[in-house]
């Protein structure tokens, strides 16, 4: 990870940003709403909780059949990824109460469901959002494994193939988090600078990453083995097809809004300087998708406003859509990008093309614009 300052250069002197917030206040302002949770978004945080503890509940009742059983962990995955997208999501940005305490206890549904919030807070809130779609910079489309997600990656001669097996990574992605990934993080940001914590917090930190892993393979894991009337491997296959599930929706999800054909993928100069105004360069970078579909909207947390999300991470999701249009009119008045794909599947058909793409030697950011136009 790549530690050169990134800085936004506004050689245009624009005021989109300036005027585009100033109309989404008077928004909430006029309608004397909060920028906040409401009852939708309570009884939105009931429900992924409660599709993933009520499974849970079901299977240690020691009471089902085999199918019943399996089914129970395929919706526990169901609720895993809702809590990522719609729960967790805002709490850690701060977008779910005016209270930081309020803020924190929901963002421990993460850490509950075996993630580490300080260590996401880190690679979402500051690294992805700050630097979005800057190779070296931006973690969520570096290299993966064998997998290319940015035209700057290395290129690799397996990843012509990559259209092929991009899915299956994407199905792993929650039990690697789950498991590995925040120890490997933890010493990652350490290593970068990220985490400036002193050597005593810093193991504090390590000692309560560790603990809540514990906790974590203990309920979902250890506890059914022991308590269950099933055998280990069946229990384990629960807990694959749990995984399975949430990882293939969060990635295909995030992938959706930054990984299609229209987004950008900027590369700073020798010093460091992107030129353009950071919020131009979220909307260049980010695209919504089926933002009329109220199922999906409800279920992916308003990701599929990801545009909106990136320009105002502390708005609570459930105004997204109030949001949108002040936000496409106004770029539509500065003559700002706003990227959007009507359906999933015409979103997904997208990201399917660019991993395509990206899985040629010599693409280049210019070779995939070109491609494009």
């Amino acid at each position: 990870m790549k530690t050169t300052k990134i800085k936004f250069v506004n050689k245009d002197k624009t005021q989109f940003f300036n005027v585009l917030k100033e109309r989404v206040d008077n928004y909430f302002i006029e309608n004397n709403i909060s920028q906040h949770a409401n009852a939708t978004m309570v009884f939105k945080t009931i429900f992924m909780l409660s599709l993933y503890f009520v499974p849970y509940a079901f299977i240690m009742s020691n009471t089902l059949s085999l199918a019943v059983f399996y089914t129970c962990w395929a919706v526990m995955g169901f609720g895993l990824a809702g809590i990522g997208m719609s729960v967790m999501h805002d709490a850690n940005h701060g977008a779910y109460s005016s209270s930081p305490f309020i803020n924190q206890m929901i963002s421990l549904s993460l850490t509950f469901v075996g993630g580490d919030n300080k260590n996401w807070k880190t690679q979402h809130n500051i690294l992805h959002h700050t630097y979005t779609n800057i190779h070296g910079h931006d973690r969520d489309i570096d290299n993966k494994v064998i997998m290319r997600f940015a035209p700057a990656g290395k290129f690799y001669k397996v990843q012509r193939f990559q259209v092929f097996y991009v899915f299956v990574f994407y199905s792993i992605m929650t039990l690697y988090w789950t498991t590995a990934k925040d120890l490997v993080q933890y010493f990652e940001f350490i290593k970068h600078g990220h985490n400036r914590e002193g050597r005593k917090d810093r193991l504090i930190t390590l000692g309560r990453i560790l603990f809540w892993k514990i906790v974590y393979i203990g309920y979902i894991f250890v506890l059914p083995v022991l308590l269950l009337n099933v055998a280990w491997w069946q229990v384990l296959v629960g807990f694959l097809i749990l995984h399975g599930i949430a990882g293939l929706i969060l990635s295909v999800v995030f992938q959706l809004a930054h990984v299609v054909e229209d987004t950008t993928f900027p590369t700073p100069d020798a010093n460091g300087n992107i030129e353009n105004e950071w919020a131009i360069h979220q909307l260049e970078t980010t695209a919504d998708f089926a933002k009329d579909n109220k199922l999906i909207t409800f279920y992916v947390g308003g990701l599929n406003y990801q545009a909106i999300h990136h320009l105002f991470p502390r708005i609570c999701h459930v105004h997204y859509p109030e949001i949108a249009p002040i936000v496409e009119a106004t770029a539509k008045e500065f003559g700002v990008p706003y990227l959007y794909n009507e359906t999933f599947g015409k979103a997904l058909a997208s990201h399917i093309r660019m991993i395509q793409k990206l899985g040629k030697r010599d693409v280049t950011f210019s070779a995939v614009m070109n491609s494009m136009g």
